[in-house]
């Protein structure tokens, strides 16, 4: 009986010690999403502008040739950028993204396509070594706190890797699997396709309003050279935030459950623990009642 008192008073401390950080993940998460949040938030309207010049630009020239927006005619080699998380503790946010890009994989594969993954974060470079999946490159460090400098550093491997033509190692598209950041309780990862740019044909006045009017000089592929750089780390850079910020709300909401259920397990161990005790007290007192018994029948008998 004392052996399992002793048991269920372990494994009550080491609950209480995993209670205690788990609860300090919480708190430093919940600290930390709100600054993320602002920063995804100012950085939207940047890249909305960004991409309705860009959109402007291609809208208003009928006989632009140029690779932001030409379709290659046979794909053999698509680059895969995958934005993970540097730290763990994050619930199912790894996990569902790297479960899109496994789908991004496989519909690639099914056209005859090769998928070259590109990753950021640690958690995603583990995954493709363990299963000895070969990555083109990879960036860590960054994942909670991304900086545009990180983003013009992904994107600058990418369109250099997209100037080049597949045979010599290229790429003939660019993806982008992140996680959307919906509310504090939702976060869906997405794939995006970044280069070439998509074209719909719409009839009437945008979403988001008519399209500026720009004066092109000296020409609209200039223009779009000079843009295209800037168009690519503004998406990546925004979609970093919003993987960020999705990191911290699931990581917060991850250790909040781990809290709860440590508590949870807590009240369980500590009423196993008072039941213990109380058959403990209840077989000693027994014993006593028992001796003392035994010790008056001794003292009736001499007699």
């Amino acid at each position: 009986m004392a052996a399992q008192l002793r048991a269920v008073r372990a494994r009550i401390r080491a609950v209480k010690s995993i209670s205690k950080i788990t609860r300090a993940q919480e708190l430093i998460a919940a600290s930390r999403i709100i600054r993320a949040q602002q920063r995804s938030r100012a950085a939207q309207p940047y890249a909305r502008e960004l991409t309705r010049a860009v959109e402007a630009v291609v809208s208003r020239s009928s006989s632009l040739d140029h690779p932001l927006v030409t379709e290659p005619q046979s794909v053999s080699r698509a680059a895969v950028l995958i934005l993970t998380s540097d730290g763990g503790f994050a619930g199912a946010f790894n996990a569902n993204v790297l479960r899109e890009t496994a789908r991004l994989r496989q519909r690639e594969q099914e056209r005859g396509v090769e998928a070259v993954p590109y990753v950021a974060g640690r958690k995603g470079i583990a995954w493709h070594r363990f299963r000895n999946i070969e990555i083109a490159q990879e960036w860590s460090g960054f994942s909670v706190r991304p900086g545009y400098r990180n983003a013009e550093e992904v994107s600058e491997a990418l369109l250099e890797a997209y100037s080049r033509p597949s045979e010599d190692g290229g790429v003939d598209e660019i993806y982008l699997v992140s996680t959307e950041f919906v509310s504090m309780l939702t976060q869906r990862p997405a794939v995006r396709r970044l280069l070439p740019m998509e074209i719909e044909e719409r009839t009437g006045e945008p979403p988001t309003g008519p399209l500026p009017q720009y004066e092109f000089e000296p020409s609209p592929d200039k223009v779009l050279d000079a843009l295209l750089p800037q168009y690519v780390a503004s998406r990546i850079f925004y979609a970093m935030l919003e993987s960020a910020a999705s990191e911290l709300a699931s990581r917060r909401r991850a250790m909040k459950a781990a809290t709860d259920n440590a508590n949870d397990l807590l009240n369980r161990l500590t009423r196993e623990a008072n039941n213990a005790r109380q058959a403990e007290i209840t077989q000693e007192i027994s014993e006593i009642v028992g001796g003392a018994n035994a010790l008056a029948e001794a003292s009736a008998g001499s007699e």
